[in-house]
């Protein structure tokens, strides 16, 4: 029997690997939902390819533009999730892909009508992991992240008891600064800020790579996720990208996961389940002649002089709502930052006067009961970290 799967986020980086994926496999699912913000064509592309039963297209000028084309076609388009359940078939597997806090509200609402859920949408976690852990328990939904350097802690923590853990390493690539002089960061452009060496990503998660935020919000995330003191998780640098996450046991041991630098492995497994076999789905980088395994590989402390986020470290979970202000204030400096209007080495200033603005604990000490809460505290650090950047510029 075919699986029922829904992509949120489908024409991003993750969702056109996971139909990627499911091409390879058509036989074994059938595409419930799509969703998607305004890539007309690839919006178009998809469904002709995949035949969705819903698209879902958040742009309204593109939502009029496809629903008047495909208005005779066997498909559902619509611009909302709001109000819309009786569209809504049970997905097996709906992957949460929408970057940013955007991505909150359709991920609340589809894991109660999903039986998996795989989250690469990390702001929701940060933002909104109570009530996605409340849903998703009442729902009998199962969550797997499946960003690497978390899909790979969940599977060495598997059938292990949590006080054994010493401590939990998360690898960072460094990005495309980490060999850099310390005095040319002041003026590294956004062109070069996205260029990642190992990886293939979007804008957001390219910046968020090059100023170390991707891994402040990995440590949030894995706080939530596996209920890890944050205390014993840390951050080290790994430039060949091989080793997505090392445990250390308290009995001397340490357990990590190493995998080709391609999300593709960490989705595959995901869908597929374990028994997967990834050469059926994609050419392997290496092979038994010339494996990458033999490769050196590097662990580097942390530079604070050239990634001075790390040292917000300790103020990440603060507060109940901290890490919300800290991801909405890191959005707004990415796009400030792409525009060209802050230079890349102000992120730690503008995020440090925002967590020591004379307001940040009324907000930060709030535990938001609902969604609309967590937008409040969301849109607060957002006007803050604005007036900071307009009154420093």
């Amino acid at each position: 029997m075919k699986k029922n799967v829904s992509i949120l986020g489908s024409t991003g980086s993750i969702g056109l690997n996971v139909l990627n994926l499911i091409n390879k496999k058509r036989f074994l699912f059938k595409i419930n939902i799509l969703a998607a913000n305004k890539n007309y064509k690839l919006i178009c592309d998809q469904i002709i390819k995949f035949k969705p039963k819903v698209f879902i297209i958040n742009n309204y000028e593109v939502f009029i533009k496809v629903k008047k084309k495909y208005e005779k076609k066997n498909i559902k388009i619509l611009n909302n999730l709001e109000n819309q359940k009786n569209y809504f078939k049970k997905s097996d597997i709906t992957i949460a892909a929408i970057p940013g806090i955007a991505g909150l509200k359709p991920t609340i609402e589809l894991i109660k009508e999903s039986k998996k859920i795989l989250i690469a949408n990390k702001e929701s976690i940060i933002c909104g992991w109570n009530l996605i852990k409340k849903i998703a328990s009442k729902s009998g939904t199962e969550i797997i992240p499946i960003d690497s350097e978390h899909f790979s802690i969940m599977k060495l923590l598997e059938k292990q008891n949590l006080k054994n853990v010493k401590k939990v390493y998360l690898t960072a690539s460094g990005g495309p600064f980490l060999n850099y002089k310390l005095n040319k960061l002041k003026k590294v452009s956004p062109r070069q800020a996205i260029k990642h060496p190992k990886w293939k990503m979007g804008k957001k998660i390219s910046i968020d790579s090059a100023t170390l935020m991707n891994k402040m919000l990995e440590v949030i995330e894995a706080n939530k996720l596996f209920s890890i003191d944050q205390k014993k998780i840390d951050v080290v640098i790994h430039p060949e990208s091989l080793v997505h996450a090392i445990i250390e046991f308290k009995n001397g041991l340490f357990k990590f996961i190493y995998h080709e630098t391609t999300m593709l492995i960490p989705l595959a497994n995901a869908i597929f389940g374990k028994d997967v076999d990834i050469n059926e789905l994609l050419k392997p980088k290496s092979n038994s002649k010339n494996s990458v395994f033999f490769n050196a590989l590097n662990f580097l402390k942390v530079d604070k002089k050239r990634f001075p986020i790390i040292k917000l470290k300790h103020r990440i979970n603060e507060h109940i709502s901290t890490p919300i202000i800290i991801n909405a204030a890191n959005e707004i400096l990415v796009d400030q930052y792409l525009k060209e209007k802050i230079s890349f080495n102000t992120f730690y200033k503008y995020l440090t006067l925002v967590l020591n603005d004379r307001n940040y604990k009324k907000y930060a000490i709030k535990e938001p009961k609902n969604i609309n809460q967590i937008f409040e505290v969301d849109k607060w650090s957002r006007r803050t970290v604005y007036k900071k950047i307009n009154y420093n510029a």
